[in-house]
């Protein structure tokens, strides 16, 4: 068959021949119709991600959309190595796949489980985020923060800001107050960071974090600061500011309410990732919702790896 091939680590994919999967007692061949190219795909392929296997070669790709021999429709995730999505077929452990509904497309799905993914398990299953509660999501202007936007007023927020650089995007995010990012410092303290205040003092129960960095340090700071007695949870789900570490003060958390926690592979079980995955698909189904997509044949594997990420790539297979 066909694939996305990584002969080592540190090296990009290409478009080759490898061995079919076979069906095994607890795993189920799938036939691949559309795989989206994210980031963890991307830092696993390479041999870069905590979860990435150290033995080549492999096909590339952590999850995708396709069918069963039955003719079933599902998404899969982390199919068992060497096998990945990015192939004519793959094998996935049946625990491992959640139904797509009728209504949406192999494309949309394939590129919107992660990024819904993301926000939605960082409120459900890691912040404990209930209806009526207001939340801040610290880049916004992605795909992923974006989509959080619609999630939270989803899953019943009473109120979103959304924070991130570009001001005229994060208006048109339907959010009910927005942040642009201005680090501009007097006296020691980034105007973003005051703009914040006002927002903190009122009150905000979780804050969704994309970026880390400079960004995520004026929010936790301005948590700080406020004294509201109110918890806020802040939750960090990525770090595309490209900032790997942060100067913490051990007194901001001792003289404030915040909790901090992650959201990713590791720190939610699979079975709440794939629960938020469907999740996803129900709420994308019901309300229409989709996110823009370049498409690729997988043939064009190069050209897609290399392609910028927003918007969001999705490799089609044939």
């Amino acid at each position: 068959m066909k694939a996305a091939i990584v002969t080592k680590a540190g090296t990009n994919p290409v478009y080759s021949t490898f061995k079919e999967p076979k069906n095994t007692a607890d795993e189920l061949k799938i036939n691949v119709t559309a795989a989206a190219l994210t980031n963890l795909t991307k830092m696993r392929a390479l041999g870069n991600h905590y979860s990435s296997t150290q033995s080549f070669p492999i096909i590339a790709g952590t999850d995708g959309v396709g069918t069963t021999n039955e003719g079933k429709r599902v998404y899969f995730v982390m199919p068992t190595a060497p096998f990945g999505a990015l192939a004519q077929q793959t094998i996935v452990n049946k625990h491992l796949i959640v139904p797509i509904p009728k209504e949406l497309d192999d494309i949309t799905a394939a590129a919107i489980a992660n990024p819904g993914m993301s926000s939605w398990v960082a409120l459900v299953s890691r912040a404990h985020f209930k209806a009526g509660q207001t939340v801040l999501i610290n880049g916004a202007t992605g795909s992923a923060g974006s989509l959080a936007v619609k999630i939270a007023y989803h899953l019943g927020a009473k109120k979103v800001i959304a924070a991130g650089r570009n001001a005229e995007k994060l208006s048109k995010l339907g959010a009910d107050a927005t942040v642009p990012f201005d680090m501009t410092t007097k006296d020691g303290i980034d105007q973003f960071e005051k703009d914040l205040d006002p927002y903190f003092k009122e009150g905000i129960d979780v804050v969704l974090d994309y970026l880390w960095g400079d960004s995520a340090l004026s929010i936790m700071t301005a948590i700080a600061k406020a004294g509201n007695r109110n918890k806020s949870r802040f939750v960090s789900i990525g770090a595309a500011s490209g900032q790997k570490d942060i100067n913490l003060p051990s007194s901001l958390l001792r003289s404030s309410t915040i909790e901090i926690l992650g959201s990713g592979v590791r720190s939610a079980s699979m079975p709440e990732l794939l629960a938020s995955i469907k999740g996803v698909f129900e709420f994308a189904a019901a309300e229409n919702i989709s996110i823009p997509v370049k498409t690729y044949p997988l043939e064009n594997i190069e050209s897609a790896w290399n392609a910028p990420t927003q918007p969001r790539v999705v490799v089609e297979v044939k």
